[in-house]
């Protein structure tokens, strides 16, 4: 299946090329002979809405840097908890903020917001102010970056059971000693079809990982002991059923755990845009929520899917109804899921859709399922659309059938700008419930994330703060044994993909926070210092697990085109299941990115 798709985007790239090639120079057509739009015989391609433009990495500047300007007060149309967006996106975010500032009055708020906007809008260039002008027949090289970590001690990496040193980093691997990730990303583009690839080279060290003992334990505790076909669930201990070793699993790494040395996708997809809305069909970033520090619906923590999305990327209003709930957005992807026992290979669906009723309020509901899989149900429409509807909890004979629906999580999550400090404070907040529809309906079964951002401090307009609360672990009997929140009586691998959870890094039944104090050089360029806690409990992981760091980070721009990125984290940390003690890990992070803002027309 993976080859299929690998060869579908491939085919589709080249296509993408030949028609961009042949496209570029003709009359009528972006890169050829100005038109008016009523003289062109292709309109469609000289509509902003149905011209093709790339997604903006989760992990780029440009996220916080926009936040900073919502929370003082600048921008007012864009979505915190719907994340990607595209680089014409953003130029649209971005529309009537020079006249806000033209009538704002001068100070260091304004030379702040001002510093703001003018880096935003070169980044977001012509495809914000006039995305008709060179659109057709066009490739860029966006980014060129390597990363060097040297890892000191025994770090974490199971964000599924006891907790992990590096968080939301596409499920790279990572081991005490030297570790390179090295990479690079670009784009081409035709009218509204558009290329993008970024990938990258990777080496970590081995290691020991978990020792058998551990491994055993922890498949025990996820009830993934066993190999299940139907036959097993009465009588676990008959021949029929096929032990499977704990160390196949990706979610235990068990050792010893092999040197990395490997090229990976990070991003590879095909897309075209039709209306303001993208199809595309790859491997692509995702961050459903408004909070920083982790995402309960789906962040980058895990490697991403080979799925296919629909995205509508600009606010749509529609009579009588936006008038209540203002204009929304929505977002659908499903695709299969890696590093699953059983059932083998299952898939994930996800849908969300994001209301803003005033220009200070941001609300939104997601739902995902996992269902599907080798030798459980098979994936066809008609399971899926089973798996869409469904919203009733199926009795067990059904759950171990082939009508068995998957796995259902629900978010809900908000953003409100405060009444009185508009310009100042942002509350926002992110939860999951299990089995329900919403957290709303069953807010005492339900998982949270709640932040405050403060967008400067008085008298200090370059500092901001913030702050995050999570807690996956609901006061209810339910919550026990790590067997509720991202975890399924049948999908016991749940919210995992290649091992790694795709949700919140927090992991399951576990509580903590995070804090952060930054100091903006420039729009670009920041000094942030972070705090980071965590605990897992005892019922789930024998003896709990307790992890603290302190992390600081400088941003800092060589030119206008070279970034070095440099990140030191002192971490501490406890798992007696694991190593006896207190365990300390030091990790120093460095990379260095090229943006060489290189267009090719063809």
């Amino acid at each position: 299946m993976m080859a299929l798709i690998r060869r579908s985007i491939l085919w589709a790239g080249l296509l993408l090329l030949v028609h961009g090639t042949s496209a570029a120079g003709q009359p009528g057509k972006p890169g050829g002979a100005a038109q008016p739009a009523s003289a062109q015989s292709d309109d469609f391609d000289c509509i902003p809405a149905t011209i093709g433009s790339p997604y903006i990495p989760v992990d780029s500047w440009i996220y916080p840097a926009v936040w900073r300007l919502y929370g003082l007060g600048y921008v007012d149309t864009f979505y915190l908890n719907m994340r990607p967006w595209t680089r014409a996106s953003l130029g649209h975010m971005l529309d009537g903020v020079a006249d806000r500032l033209e009538d704002a009055d001068s100070g260091p708020l304004t030379t702040e917001a001002q510093e703001l906007y003018d880096a935003l809008s070169r980044e977001a260039g012509d495809e914000g102010s006039a995305p008709c002008k060179a659109q057709k027949g066009t490739a860029y090289v966006e980014s060129v970056y390597s990363v060097m970590r040297g890892i000191s001690g025994t770090p974490l990496r199971d964000s599924y059971h006891l907790g992990s040193t590096i968080i939301n980093d596409y499920g790279r691997p990572f081991a005490n000693g030297f570790n390179n990730y090295s990479g690079a990303s670009g784009y081409a583009s035709a009218g509204r079809y558009l290329l993008y690839v970024r990938g990258e080279f990777r080496g970590a060290p081995s290691s020991a990982g978990y020792f058998q003992t551990l491994a055993d334990q922890l498949a025990v505790i996820d009830l993934t002991q066993y190999y299940y076909n139907p036959t097993c669930w009465a009588n676990p201990a008959s021949i029929s059923c096929v032990i499977l070793p704990p160390n196949l699993q990706a979610t235990i790494p068990v050792g010893p755990i092999f040197t990395t040395t490997n090229g990976r996708i990070l991003e590879a997809y095909v897309s075209a845009q039709y209306l303001n809305n993208v199809f595309s069909f790859g491997k692509q970033d995702e961050w459903l929520s408004p909070a920083v520090g982790g995402s309960m619906a789906y962040s980058n923590n895990a490697e991403s899917i080979y799925a296919f999305h629909i995205n509508r990327i600009e606010p749509l209003d529609i009579p009588l109804l936006s008038k209540v709930t203002g204009p929304f957005r929505y977002e659908f992807l499903v695709g299969p899921l890696k590093g699953h026992t059983y059932p083998i290979d299952p898939w994930v669906h996800a849908e969300k859709v994001s209301f803003r009723p005033t220009e200070n309020l941001e609300f939104g509901f997601e739902r995902t399922v996992i269902w599907g899989g080798k030798g459980h149900v098979p994936i066809t429409i008609k399971t899926f659309l089973r798996s869409f509807f469904s919203l009733t909890a199926p009795q067990p004979a059904g759950k171990n059938s082939p009508q068995d629906p998957g796995a259902r999580f629900g978010t809900f999550d908000f953003s409100y700008r405060l009444p009185f400090l508009r310009n100042w404070l942002t509350l926002y907040s992110d939860s999951l419930v299990h089995d329900d529809v919403s957290p709303i309906d069953a807010p005492s079964r339900a998982s949270w994330r709640p932040g405050l951002y403060l967008s400067h401090v008085p008298g200090i307009a370059k500092l901001d703060l913030r702050a995050e609360a999570v807690s996956t672990d609901p006061p209810i009997t339910n919550s026990d044994s790590g067997q509720f929140m991202y975890w399924e009586v049948l999908q016991r691998q749940g919210y995992t993909n290649n091992g790694q959870m795709f949700g919140d890094w927090i992991g399951r039944e576990g509580k903590g926070g995070q804090g952060w104090i930054a100091y903006h050089l420039s729009a670009n360029e920041w000094i942030q210092v972070g705090l980071r806690n965590q605990k897992v409990a005892k019922d789930f992981v024998p003896g709990g697990t307790t992890l603290n760091d302190l992390n600081v980070q400088v941003v800092k721009r060589i030119r206008k085109d070279l970034e070095i990125n440099g990140n030191f984290t002192y971490e501490r940390w406890k798992a007696p299941v694991y190593l006896p003690g207190q365990q300390t890990v030091t990790a120093t992070t460095i990379q260095l990115t090229w943006f060489p803002g290189r267009k090719v027309s063809f």
